[in-house]
């Protein structure tokens, strides 16, 4: 396993399957589904492979890959320093896992394949459809597993232009008007994200090495660089006395602004209110297999940044913002709670319940401790299988019945029973019922915060009561409520729907029942994140 690039296998596997639906007629619709649904099996057998020999009994990264990719020579702005005999931008192409990766590398596949199978309901240009579809999946596993700046950026990047094109092409009504916005709010974080990233580059991505005829400089975007120089290095940039006179020094207001500056661009993504307008539209707009990925996976990259970058990066700036980020996520669970619970689109109850769920991630960051990170990235995992699960039903629904609107629905349990007995266990898992995922999830954060801001945990606790009244309110209308249009004749979940309910529900139940199979591989690597994040920070006195 030493010399096994399985995270490169992994990440590009997608590639196979692009390769191949290049080469294949653009009739052959039942070939080119088969083909782009057999790819992404590769990627969910080798991240199943991955998670399993993955060591849980230590910390830090494993399974690393470091290869040279990009270097620049810079020598012409070294000409006046006699003692620089050579200057380099650098960028890696490195990846690894830890316990917070590795969950959602596995998650990313897992949802990918299953909404691959979810994808029968689209009806025009399968070719380009699960070209775009196979990207969008390689872009996510890159995020997840990249340690250098820039290739993380690039990845990120990757993931943005697939969706386009998939909300903009295979979208519902208002599709083009909602793949813009997606683009816009989401360029605008990427914008943001590039030019912290390249502060960071320029001063904390510094290293020296001692050479004949002087000192090699290089810049590079290495994560391992950054954390080294931001918390060990920070005085031996260069030999200077003068350290706020260092161009390489990052005083303490560079650091809050490089801080916010993440904290916004990541919460583009989250979404954190009130950046979340463009995300209602993408739910509603585009396809349901699309919006499974989306809601599944790419909110995900926005905490996981926020937690990889934002809070281990700047541990003081961010647990002196603890409260602020617990208001922040209180303020997600309830705003979003509540304007679920009015609504008359399904999807759009859905969507609010994903800003409330999201707000659990917060809480469980806010607490700083190993209790609330556990249930943070726990919620994220959850989340990931409970909202695909979801929207996948409200596929099969609307394939079924040309409408999501709860005054429209009713009585489906009689006419769909599988369907209907699915979406109920999802709806329960939503709520955070004991013995299903949510409630561990939920649980872990709540009790992590409730130590250091119990009033915050109380009022952020009225969420989940809400919670219950809009997921019971659309559930039960849906399946047992009266219908107030007359529906046409229906056909229970036909064997490729039921495949990947029946998978999404088996890994909700084994995470609510057994929770050590999220729990171990993630702890270690959550230990050492609180242990760090206290020796850094004033908790650690």
């Amino acid at each position: 396993m030493d010399n096994f690039p399985i995270l490169s296998l992994i990440t590009f596997s997608p590639l196979i399957g692009v390769l191949i639906l290049l080469f294949m007629p653009k009739t052959q619709g039942q070939w080119i589904k088969i083909t782009a649904i057999a790819v992404t099996l590769i990627p969910l057998i080798l991240s199943a492979w991955l998670y399993v020999k993955f060591n849980s009994n230590v910390g830090g990264m494993q399974f690393k890959e470091d290869l040279p990719w990009i270097s620049i020579p810079l020598d012409r702005e070294t000409q006046g320093l006699s003692q620089m005999s050579a200057y380099f931008l650098e960028f890696k192409f490195t990846l690894a896992v830890d316990g917070l990766s590795l969950p959602l590398v596995f998650l990313t596949a897992l949802v990918s394949t299953m909404a691959a199978l979810a994808s029968v309901y689209i009806k025009k240009r399968w070719k380009s459809y699960f070209i775009w579809f196979l990207l969008l999946e390689m872009g996510m596993f890159g995020v997840f597993m990249a340690q250098d700046l820039f290739l993380f950026f690039a990845f990120f990047e990757l993931t943005l232009v697939p969706m386009f094109f998939l909300i903009g092409i295979w979208g519902y009504m208002d599709r083009e008007r909602a793949a813009n916005k997606f683009l816009i709010y989401n360029g605008l974080g990427s914008a943001i994200m590039i030019i912290a990233f390249l502060i960071l580059v320029s001063t904390a991505g510094f290293t020296q090495t001692a050479v004949e005829n002087g000192v090699t400089i290089h810049y590079s975007g290495d994560l391992n660089v950054i954390t080294e120089n931001l918390f060990q290095n920070a005085d031996s940039y260069v030999n200077q006395s003068d350290l706020e006179g260092n161009v390489f020094f990052l005083s303490d207001t560079m650091k809050w602004a490089l801080f916010l500056m993440l904290l916004v661009a990541f919460g583009i993504k989250l979404p954190l209110f009130p950046f979340h307008t463009w995300m209602l539209k993408v739910h509603t707009e585009a396809p349901p297999s699309i919006v499974m990925i989306h809601s599944g996976l790419l909110l995900k990259m926005g905490a996981y940044g926020l937690i990889r970058f934002g809070i281990l990066l700047f541990p003081d700036q961010a647990v002196a913002w603890g409260t602020v980020l617990a208001v922040l996520g209180i303020v997600n669970i309830l705003y979003g709670a509540v304007l679920a619970f009015v609504q008359k689109e399904f999807k759009l109850v859905l969507a609010y319940s994903s800003i409330s769920h999201m707000g659990i991630v917060l809480l469980g960051i806010a607490a700083f401790n190993t209790i609330g990170m556990e249930g943070a990235i726990f919620q994220l995992v959850s989340h990931g299988l409970i909202s695909a699960l979801m929207f996948l039903i409200v596929g099969s629904i609307y394939e079924r019945t040309r409408t999501t609107k709860l005054d429209e629905l009713g009585g489906l349990a009689k006419s769909v029973p599988f369907i209907s007995g699915i979406l109920l266990v999802s709806g329960m898992a939503s709520l955070g019922l004991p013995g299903l995922s949510g409630f561990i999830s939920e649980f872990l954060a709540f009790v992590g915060l409730f130590e250091s801001h119990p009033i915050l945990t109380a009022v952020g606790a009225l969420g989940i009561i809400l919670a219950a009244v809009y997921v019971l309110r659309g559930v039960l209308g849906i399946t047992y409520g009266p219908s107030r249009t007359e529906l046409p004749a229906m056909r229970d979940a036909r064997f490729i729907e039921a495949i990947p309910m029946i998978t999404l529900v088996a890994f909700i139940v084994v995470l609510g029942i057994y929770p050590s199979v999220l729990s171990e591989p993630l702890h270690q690597t959550v230990v050492g994140f609180d242990q760090f994040i206290r020796s850094v920070t004033k908790m650690g006195g």
